[in-house]
């Protein structure tokens, strides 16, 4: 099981020369864990910045891996993280939820540098 971070998600989409790296790390689909914060996040950037029909197409993608909504026991232990390792509220959801459902969490945010679970591929700068 992974979770893919909103900002894996982002290279991963843009096709960027990080995409390359994250692809050795993406599961088959059904081994996708989305939580419904990163379908937030991947909807707001995605209308953003490619437009509402590609958001779509993207969140219908997330439909089919495992949804985990955000719930009393995450929230909590999100807010755990957020004092703990000083994570921001949707940073400290994504990882709580990674950790709930004991799945790998992928991303390229330094933020989560250093923390258990978690596989930080760092940005390729061209």
């Amino acid at each position: 099981m992974v979770l893919v971070d909103t900002s894996a998600w982002i290279e991963w989409l843009l096709g960027s020369p990080t995409s390359d790296q994250l692809a050795q790390h993406l599961p088959e689909q059904s081994d996708w864990l989305v939580p419904t914060m990163v379908q937030l996040e991947l909807a707001r950037w995605l209308t953003r910045e490619v437009g509402e029909d590609k958001a779509d197409q993207v969140i219908a993608f997330t439909q089919v891996c495992q949804v985990v909504p955000l719930d009393t026991e995450i929230a909590l232990a999100a807010a755990e993280a957020c004092r703990t390792h000083k994570l921001a509220t949707a940073d400290a959801i994504v990882f709580a939820t990674a950790r709930a459902k004991g799945a790998r969490l992928l991303t390229c945010d330094k933020h989560f540098e250093g923390l258990a679970g978690v596989t930080l591929i760092e940005k390729i700068k061209i």
